[in-house]
């Protein structure tokens, strides 16, 4: 099977081009192959490759510059994914496509379901919104995974910032009233493969791990896993203070319940996601190994 991957230098692109490369010749372009804001360009390279399969991890995720940047967040989080719909539907090709719980309103204490009522809060789940509604509008054959909180054992992350900041600062505030599951760019990978493999019902499903936290409950079980791997932090858990999201400001507006229900994603493939701790250890496990 032929597929193509945009997005292979992200966090989810990487650990993508390793879990599908048992499934086919993967071409993944990198910015100076192809230039993703160039619609242009983009019909071009599909013409040429043509491609069986479309894994698009690309898209603008910087939250806050997408407030200021709109052209740019509406072309890769909107217009790309309608462009690579339209193809697809045209030849017969399966998308697959990422979004995010920044397309819900945020509200509220139930775990968001595919169903649900969406609302973002910001420009950035705008953008994602109307990507989602072009792929399902297309008629073309997708899977769509939204997902949240993501990071990994690369790039630039929360965990990873954590970390850091631990290790030179000894007291710390960390938002603690938004709640989501931590999801870890490997596993999102893995389920896109299995999948793909199982050749999953098109449509829409929520990917993330099992259980709920904060990003202050996030923050302190990092601390505590990288202590008991030995690391040498400056930082006294004690000294890690709670705050509200009033408390830290930013442009764009943060949802307050990123909770999502996997249930219909766990029940099409019949498995049990993991706990959202279990993956910080691989994950943080992955990364310290590296150092």
């Amino acid at each position: 099977m032929n597929i193509l991957l945009l997005g292979k230098t992200g966090q989810v692109g990487f650990e993508l081009h390793r879990a599908l490369s048992p499934l086919g010749a993967i071409s993944a372009p990198g910015r100076a192959e192809l230039d993703l804001m160039d619609e242009q360009a983009v019909t071009a390279y599909l013409a040429n490759t043509r491609p069986k399969l479309i894994v698009n991890a690309a898209a603008w995720t910087a939250v806050d510059a997408a407030e200021e940047q709109q052209a740019d967040a509406e072309r890769l989080n909107a217009g790309l994914p309608e462009q690579l719909s339209a193809w697809a539907k045209v030849q017969n090709c399966r998308l697959v496509h990422y979004s995010s719980d920044y397309v819900y309103p945020g509200s509220g204490d139930s775990p968001w379901k595919e169903t649900s009522t969406t609302g973002p809060l910001s420009y950035y789940g705008k953008t994602k919104l109307e990507g989602d509604r072009a792929i399902q509008q297309s008629g073309a054959d997708h899977l769509i995974f939204r997902t949240s909180w993501v990071y990994s054992a690369r790039g630039n992350n929360f965990m990873k910032t954590m970390l850091r900041l631990s290790k030179s600062k000894t007291e710390l505030k960390i938002v603690a009233d938004q709640i989501g599951a931590p999801t870890p760019a490997r596993l999102i990978a893995q389920v896109t493969a299995l999948s793909i493999h199982s050749n999953l019902e098109a449509g829409l499903y929520h990917l993330a791990p099992r259980g709920e936290t904060s990003w202050y409950g996030f923050a302190t079980e990092i601390f505590k896993q990288a202590a008991s791997a030995g690391e040498e932090l400056a930082l006294n858990p004690e000294n890690a203070h709670p705050i509200p999201t009033t408390a830290y400001p930013t442009p764009a507006k943060r949802p307050l319940n990123s909770k999502l229900d996997v249930t219909r994603l766990e029940q099409a493939l019949n498995i049990q996601l993991p706990d959202w701790r279990s993956q910080l250890a691989l994950t943080l496990g992955e990364y310290l190994e590296k150092q």
